[in-house]
C-alpha cells in the first residue's frame, strides 16, 4: 500500500516506514503530524485517485528531527563592470517517519 501526498509544493510518493526529509514542518521534534492533502491511495492492485484530493484519506507521520541542508553558493557575476556577489543558503528540513496510511 502507498500513497502519494502533498506538502511544502512538493509531491510525495511513501509506504509505512518511509523516512523523507522535507520542508520545514512547525511541529516539534517526537509530535505525530497528519497530511490530508492526499492525491492518491494504493490499495493492492487498486488505484483511487482524488480530484484533487481523496476525500477522508490521510497519512499520518512523526517528527524525528529539525536540520538544515547542506550549504548552497549563490555567485552573482558580470563581466567587465566590477559587480561580484557571493551569498550563502541552507535550506531548512524536518526528517519524517511514516507511519499509518488511511484512506
Amino acid at each position: 500500500m502507498f500513497a502519494i501526498f502533498e506538502t511544502g509544493g512538493k509531491q510525495y510518493k511513501v509506504q509505512e516506514g518511509d523516512v523523507l526529509f522535507i520542508e520545514k514542518l512547525d511541529a516539534t521534534e517526537g509530535q505525530e503530524v497528519t497530511f490530508d492533502r492526499v492525491l492518491a491511495v494504493s490499495k493492492g492492485a487498486e488505484l483511487v485517485t482524488g480530484t484533487p484530493v481523496v476525500s477522508g484519506a490521510t497519512v499520518t507521520a512523526t517528527v524525528e528531527k529539525h536540520g538544515r541542508g547542506q550549504k548552497i553558493i549563490v555567485y552573482k557575476y558580470k563581466a567587465k563592470k566590477n559587480y561580484r556577489r557571493k551569498q550563502g543558503h541552507r535550506q531548512p528540513y524536518s526528517k519524517v517517519t511514516i507511519g499509518k496510511i488511511q484512506g
